[in-house]
């Protein structure tokens, strides 16, 4: 039998439906000469029955089931190791593929430069709404080989093990194997490779694709996605202890500020965005595993973060809880906190109360937010529904407060709007905001989406409405914040403009800082037939006599 080349491994659990997927995106690969194992961390569903008929369609496909379940990815993959034929090794994902040239790609940077590995990009795209992106682009812009992790300490943030090709012989020479019995196991493992590596080629080639689904049901959802679970918590902070220990002990120490941005910079503000739809009980269990990390990590790591993160993460450290869920309101939105407080060198802070430690001086100092001095159009506010009220048909009327902590706005009434733009076509509803108090403002609008104007063939797809404010001549735009839950509302909408009919839904975004979400669904003859057929054809003739067909269908 010949010695294959690469050894791709597909671990799969309960994957039957996109086990077929996975295995398909390796056969099609350019460079036939691949062993393909597929390990089965013992399937209760009909994953077995299908993988021993993808095994006899092709004899480059072995079956491993393991005897009992692992309950992680680790075991899988090292079972797989075990038994690999060939002198380099990949791992594949049952819910995701690679790219038809991936194993070329990789196996000819190994063949050009005797390395330890070899890594390229990993293209996500998100099973909702199919839309594609490039993990961590700027690591993986131009192909350069790395001589050791500290020649560029970013790569840290590029912890998947599936988006690389290792030469057998590294992993066999350090003893480099998955960790059992632990989730995030590829921030280990990867960070292990990173640190024993002598050398590895980064390519720019797409090499891997990571199906997202953040939507996904509980029990179907990445661990990662499965951030709701205290326990997840636990798991995510033990790898970074271990990662830690492993740092010093390999005699990689001098990396540690560089892994602890990237915790916070990443796995925290994972977490982050979430917190404000926690309960207080399961911040109080987060916190409690948290905090004792997060008071081992280096002050240089947090002067690295942006100021809103860091309020987020001090507002933690100190307790206070209730305030977290508001702050974290927001991240990389550009939303202003609703209060600041000066001391007596008029130095501002986060909240309504000068900190008390030196600590949290530094940390809520929120001075380089410029929050009085910057120009208008990127002034920041920070713009809330306080109530929603239901009216006819689509409509729903809006009342809507804004804080201007930093005092931009001059006292009196100011010019608003809203702004929504399905399929790129704007709709602007005027409204008045009045003030109430200091840098606090209210008012009230109503927003009729029948009125919204929409391409002929229709519009599928979501949008979050824009506060407009006005000053001079100069207009300023910011998100505007929901209540964290109300009953969604979906409404059938006939249009007047001729446009197709829609099924509009209006709910919290449920997710992130928690905007107002609009959903439009086409629904009818025209969003079955002539909405695809104008989304295929590009020729304005052919555009031309498909709206005419809707016209007459209609």
């Amino acid at each position: 039998m010949t010695t294959p080349d690469v050894t791709v491994t597909v671990i799969v659990y309960n994957d039957a439906a996109r086990l077929p997927r996975a295995v398909a995106s390796l056969r099609a690969q350019t460079h036939a000469n691949i062993e393909i194992i597929i390990s089965d961390d013992h399937s209760t569903d009909d994953t077995p029955t299908v993988a021993r008929r993808l095994e006899a369609q092709d004899d480059r496909i072995r079956y491993l089931r393991l005897p009992e379940n692992s309950g992680g990815c680790s075991a899988p993959r090292n079972r797989a190791v075990e038994i690999a034929r060939a002198p380099y090794l990949m791992f594949l994902d049952s819910d995701d593929e690679l790219p038809p040239r991936a194993v070329e790609l990789l196996l000819a940077a190994h063949r050009e430069r005797e390395v330890d590995f070899t890594m390229g990009a990993v293209r996500r795209v998100r099973v909702d709404n199919g839309r594609r992106t490039t993990w961590m682009p700027h690591l993986v812009a131009e192909r350069r080989t790395v001589e050791g992790i500290e020649a560029d300490p970013r790569l840290l943030f590029e912890h998947l093990s599936t988006s690389k090709m290792y030469a057998r012989a590294f992993l066999d020479r350090h003893e480099l194997r998955f960790p059992e019995g632990i989730h995030y196991e590829d921030q280990l493992f990867s960070a292990q490779a990173y640190c024993l590596a002598t050398a590895f080629t980064i390519i720019p080639d797409p090499v891997y694709v990571w199906y997202i689904d953040p939507f996904a049901a509980a029990a179907s959802a990445s661990i990662s996605n499965q951030r709701h679970k205290v326990t997840n918590v636990r798991d995510r902070v033990h790898v970074q202890r271990l990662i830690d220990d492993f740092l010093v002990e390999s005699g990689h120490a001098g990396l540690r500020e560089d892994k602890d941005f990237k915790f916070l910079k990443h796995d925290f503000r994972m977490y982050a965005g979430d917190l404000p739809y926690r309960d207080e009980e399961w911040l109080s269990a987060f916190a409690d595993i948290m905090n004792p990390y997060l008071e081992t990590l280096s002050e240089g790591a947090y002067a690295r973060l942006p100021r809103p993160e860091r309020v987020v993460l001090e507002l933690l450290r100190e307790g206070r809880l209730e305030e977290v869920g508001l702050a974290a309101r927001g991240l990389g939105h550009g939303v202003a906190p609703r209060q600041i407080t000066a001391d007596t060198s008029g130095v501002p802070y986060w909240g309504d109360s000068v900190p008390s430690t030196d600590r949290a001086r530094r940390e809520l100092n929120v001075s380089d937010l410029e929050l009085d001095t910057r120009p208008f159009p990127s002034a920041q506010f920070r713009h809330e529904i306080t109530e929603l009220t239901p009216g006819a048909g689509a409509s729903v009327t809006l009342a809507i407060r804004t804080y201007d902590p930093g005092l931009r706005l001059p006292v009196g009434p100011q010019r608003a709007s809203l702004i929504v733009s399905p399929g790129n076509r704007r709709m602007t509803v005027p409204f008045r905001l009045d003030p109430v108090g200091p840098g606090v403002f209210e008012g009230e609008v109503r927003l009729d989406l029948a009125e919204a104007p929409l391409p002929l063939q229709g519009f599928a797809g979501v949008r979050h409405p824009l506060v407009r404010l006005q000053q001079q001549g100069l207009s300023n735009s910011g998100i505007l914040l929901a209540p964290l839950s109300f009953p969604t509302l979906t409404a059938r909408i006939e249009y007047r403009s001729g446009a197709t009919p829609h099924e509009l839904t209006i709910e919290p975004e449920g997710r992130n800082p928690g905007r107002l979400q609009l959903r439009w669904r086409p629904v009818g003859v025209t969003a079955r037939v002539i909405r695809p057929l104008v989304q295929r054809v590009a020729r304005p003739k052919v555009r031309k006599a498909a709206k005419l067909l809707s016209s007459v269908l209609r």
